[in-house]
């Protein structure tokens, strides 16, 4: 550890994963840490987790190997102290694991985190993938975005327009209901497919929203507890209204050649057969509309807080989730660069999608900002250039320059339609959906979740 209390493997720590094939993470006081020292710390229990997962899925690689993947499985769950379905789920990836060269040996170099080498061994059973492509993105993407790397690839790759893994995903679908012994709560699990997982998300969202808009301010629910309340009011009276704002989203490219759709997805870039698409429109009754320009005004100025169903339809498109940490975007806020309380407006250009950690945590307690990257043409949070233990007073932070945005928009305003349609960005802005052509096809709005 250096004089500022940063951890250095040539001063005392360890780079977590030894050139010989061990791995070795030294004891530190972590008491003694900068905030950067202990980032740097958890990067290397991280690399050296990712070298654990290596070793245990080569042992029971080769149980599996000699004995089959039931004794593989059995052992694990004796040995390890785990439940017998894990057991049986790290047994299946260590076997698929065997076969991934790139990805094996990224994860015992560190390079490859454990959660990334879990999707694509599970990939690995969908499809026949890119082990190489795959383990050289999972090293540069977070979680959330690389889920997504996976599943586009999977789709490419299938050849059936991710028709066939839809159909896996369903039947894979379960649901437990269940009295915790530990203090007798009731505990309800869903597991579903992304297409049905995106619908309750926009509903359970916009039921949120509505809870959020009708609690006292001095008395407001945590997070948690208002999904509760609305899971369980959306259980309980299925015949209420349906939540305003709770539209589904999905996208499409036009081949303008071969005059169809294609590229089928989910507001987050989650790819869906073009069949689902077609479906989702007529369980709507909604005709997906083509659109080539903007249908609607996208700056309010300072006439309202929050972002418009036709704002957060068009932010959905172009961020497709949290710019942090890429969790989906039904489940985000909308965060204003210029900061609202310094007179920033509630313009398209000024917002960004973010989720209520990245929000609260990252911009409001840590200072980071919102920067627009160039080179792969999305925003992102960056964090502030001279890193502080302290975080910064948000209520009281003087007006930040902004930073360098994308082109601005036009002066003409575009003229407003009644047909619900999420639009591309208007002209000179990045496209509301990454690769997609000028004409692509939707589903009403995207949703927005409670400001803070």
């Amino acid at each position: 550890m250096n004089s500022d209390g940063v951890l250095g493997a040539a001063n005392g720590g360890s780079a977590g994963v030894l050139a010989s094939g061990g791995v070795r993470v030294d004891a530190v006081d972590v008491a003694g840490l900068c905030g950067q020292g202990l980032q740097a710390r958890l990067g290397e229990i991280a690399r050296a987790e990712s070298g654990l997962a290596a070793m245990k899925a080569d042992a029971l690689g080769e149980i599996a190997r000699r004995s089959g993947d039931g004794a593989a499985a059995h052992a694990a769950a004796d040995v390890m102290s785990v439940s017998g379905r894990r057991a049986r789920g790290e047994v299946r990836d260590a076997v698929r694991l065997a076969e991934l060269d790139a990805t094996r040996q990224g994860l015992s170099a560190g390079t490859v985190p454990v959660g990334h080498a879990q999707l694509i061994a599970r990939a690995a059973g969908d499809a026949a993938i890119d082990d190489e492509y795959l383990a050289e993105r999972a090293g540069c993407e977070g979680y959330d975005e690389f889920r997504r790397t996976v599943a586009r690839h999977v789709a490419d790759v299938n050849r059936d327009d991710g028709e066939s893994v839809l159909e896996r995903q369903r039947k894979a679908r379960a649901a437990k209901l269940f009295t915790r012994a530990s203090d007798a709560m009731t505990v309800l699990s869903l597991c579903v497919d992304p297409v049905m997982g995106a619908r309750l998300g926009t509903v359970i969202a916009a039921t949120e929203r509505r809870l959020f808009r009708n609690e006292d301010p001095a008395a407001r629910r945590t997070p948690a507890q208002r999904m509760a309340d609305a899971v369980t009011e959306l259980i309980c009276d299925p015949d209420a209204k349906r939540p305003a704002g709770a539209s589904l989203i999905v996208v499409a490219d036009y081949d303008t050649v071969n005059h169809q759709l294609t590229g089928g997805r989910l507001a987050d870039g989650t790819p869906i057969p073009i069949s689902e698409i077609a479906q989702i429109a007529v369980d709507a009754e909604v005709l997906p509309a083509i659109f080539e320009a903007a249908t609607g005004d996208l700056r309010m100025g300072r006439s309202r807080r929050t972002a418009t169903d036709l704002q957060r339809a068009a932010l959905a498109l172009r961020d497709k989730g949290c710019v942090g940490c890429g969790i989906a975007p039904e489940r985000c806020q909308h965060h204003h660069i210029d900061h609202w309380q310094h007179g920033g407006p509630t313009d398209y250009e000024n917002l960004v999608t973010v989720c209520v950690d990245c929000h609260n945590v990252k911009i409001h307690q840590q200072g980071f900002t919102a920067q627009w990257d160039t080179e792969n043409s999305r925003y992102g949070l960056q964090p502030p250039t001279e890193p502080t233990d302290q975080p910064p007073n948000s209520t009281s932070m003087p007006p930040r320059t902004r930073p360098t945005p994308p082109p601005r928009l036009p002066n003409e305003t575009p003229n407003s339609t009644s047909t619900q349609t999420a639009p591309p960005a208007p002209s000179g802005q990045p496209k509301p959906a990454s690769g997609a052509s000028s004409n692509s096809t939707n589903t009403q709005t995207a949703p927005r979740a409670p400001p803070t």
